[in-house]
């Protein structure tokens, strides 16, 4: 099977949809990469074909083991170009991940092996993910909210937060909301808008989507 840039994308884009709790078909992944549904529907096509996939009955998108495999081998890369890039060359955070799309393919396998040994496997992403994409059931397991679950007056500290979105990590600095960042949620303010005390005195209006991107522990 020949392993294309096209396949690596989406099979990886599956695996991230999978853990950030969507219910992965064809217009997930139009959605995700931002390209046409016939483009989608080729794309299945050749990953059913080659094994890397199963369609379900309900039109649900499955890995295989193959799949899988393929997918996690780019998630961990993905997950060390990030931390080269912020850990190495002191990049923003909020920077990395679009550089890492970009990288993450051009790396050999001999350089990936370097970068292991180099930053080891133990530190989170800047954006404060691990080394494989974490369902939301393994980060409640951990003992994990959204922020737009805390009851008011709750105080948490920022542990991870959504990384393909870069407008909104923007935001999310902008406002000193960032992973290890200690905030409290101090109102609510209606049903769609936060306030949140970020650094013990700077107080912020955060809207409910966006504070469901931004996971904390308290």
């Amino acid at each position: 099977m020949q392993i294309t840039i096209s396949k690596e994308n989406y099979l990886k884009a599956i695996a991230e949809a999978e853990a950030d709790g969507e219910f992965v078909i064809a217009a997930t992944l139009a959605r995700w990469l931002h390209v046409s549904a016939p483009a989608v529907t080729m794309a299945i096509r050749r990953l059913k074909r080659d094994g890397c996939i199963r369609v379900e009955a309900d039109g649900r998108l499955c890995l295989t083991t193959a799949g899988r495999d393929i997918a996690n081998r780019l998630l961990h890369r993905h997950y060390l170009i990030e931390r080269m890039l912020a850990e190495v060359f002191g990049m923003e955070w909020y920077k990395v991940h679009d550089e890492a799309e970009q990288l993450e393919h051009a790396v050999s396998a001999d350089f990936e092996k370097k970068l292991a040994e180099k930053l080891g496997a133990q530190a989170d992403c800047p954006h404060g993910h691990g080394l494989l994409a974490e369902t939301r059931e393994q980060r409640r397991a951990r003992g994990l909210v959204p922020l737009n679950e805390l009851p008011a007056g709750a105080r948490a500290t920022v542990v991870s937060v959504f990384e393909r979105d870069r407008k909104l990590l923007e935001y999310l600095d902008g406002l000193g909301i960032r992973p290890a960042a200690a905030l409290v949620l101090a109102a609510r303010k209606d049903e769609q808008t936060l306030s949140v005390r970020v650094g013990g005195d700077r107080e912020v209006a955060l809207g409910l989507a966006d504070a469901g991107r931004v996971w904390v522990r308290r």
